[in-house]
Formats: structure tokens, C-alpha cells, sequence
């Protein structure tokens, strides 16, 4: 099938993805329509099909990269074997990288429900190797006697979704600084799971 006319992979493809990610961000992945997101580029709606077989295909993209850069991203840092840092940085780290990906966060998390069963499986592992990042920093500090956890699995969930609560309030230029806000969530996590 021949290219759009003017057209360029390395170019229409990304802007694809780009008006696929504020769509279903901005009117939810059932509401979006392929000829949507084609008027949004600004190519025919039969055109798409020269760079995603389907919606679901965009979508499982769309959230495959987005996990890919977050375990890539944090695996770039340089690990410290101290559990009680470890544990800073990662609260600094997840907060950082989230509120610079609004749209990536929304989707990553309210349109789970709309992947493929095959499609869930791959997505939901990357989250769980993400969680499992945490979950070592937690169980590395309760055998080392610095957190007391009664369970490390609940409290992974439960620190990544407080975590993931800064980005549905957080606003440049409020009350607190960015840095002023990442103090007072390291402060809550920390005395949540300390000895």
C-alpha cells in the first residue's frame, strides 16, 4: 500500500502516537475513533493503517514505551545498597519522571481495562518488574532491621499509589516547590515503613 503523499515514517509515525496519547488522555481510549486521531495529524484515516494495524495496537504501544523508558530510566541510576537511600531516591525518582508524563500516567494506569487479555499479560509484567524495583528496596531494609513492614507487597502498592497521587494535584508555581513536595512525601514513606 503506497505512503500518504508527503508523508514520512520517522515523522508521521511519532505524531501518530502523539495524537493517539492526548486523545485517549483527554476522552478515554473507547471514545477515540481512528478517523479522530487521522484528522489530528492531519492524514486520511486509511493512511494509519501504513503505520499501526489498530487501536489496540497504538494503545499497547503507546503503554509498552511508556514502561519501557520508566525501567530504563531507573536503571540508569546509580543504586545505592543503603535500603533507607535506596528508598529516597526511588520516591524522588517516581515522582520526577511521572509528573513530566501526564498523559503516559493516565493512560498507564485507567486504560488497562481496554488491552487485549495477551496484550494486559506484557504490560502488567513491566509493572510488576517496576514494583518489584521497589518491593527489594523494602525487603532489603526489613532484613537489615531499618523498615519494619508487615507486608512488603501491600506496602510497594501502597507507596507507588500514594506515589502516583502527586500528579492528579501537583501544579508549578503552588504553594510548595517541587522539591518542597518530594521532602514532604519522602517524610510520609519514610516514617511509614522506619523501624
Amino acid at each position: 500500500m503506497a505512503r500518504t503523499q508527503g508523508s514520512h515514517s520517522d515523522i508521521t509515525g511519532p505524531r501518530i502516537r502523539k495524537a493517539a496519547l492526548a486523545l485517549f488522555a483527554r476522552h478515554g481510549y473507547a471514545a477515540v475513533s481512528m478517523r479522530q486521531i487521522a484528522f489530528e495529524v492531519g492524514v486520511q484515516a486509511g493512511a494509519l493503517y501504513n503505520y499501526t494495524p489498530d487501536k489496540q495496537s497504538l494503545l499497547y504501544r503507546l503503554m509498552h514505551e511508556h514502561m519501557q523508558d520508566l525501567l530504563s530510566a531507573y536503571d540508569e541510576l546509580e543504586q545505592s545498597a543503603d535500603a533507607s537511600q535506596a528508598l529516597r531516591q526511588f520516591v524522588g525518582f517516581h515522582i520526577r519522571f511521572h509528573l513530566e508524563r501526564p498523559d503516559e500516567v493516565f493512560i498507564a494506569y485507567m486504560e488497562l481495562r481496554n488491552l487485549t487479555p495477551e496484550n494486559f499479560s506484557e504490560i502488567e509484567a513491566l509493572r510488576r518488574k517496576y514494583e518489584d524495583t521497589l518491593e527489594a528496596i523494602l525487603s532489603r531494609g526489613q532484613e537489615g532491621g531499618v523498615f519494619d513492614i508487615a507486608d512488603t507487597k501491600i506496602a510497594t502498592l501502597a507507596v507507588i499509589a500514594m506515589l502516583n497521587g502527586v500528579m492528579t494535584w501537583y501544579r508549578a508555581g503552588g504553594r510548595l516547590s517541587l522539591d518542597e513536595v518530594e521532602q514532604v512525601y519522602w517524610d510520609i514513606v519514610r516514617r511509614s515503613v522506619s523501624a
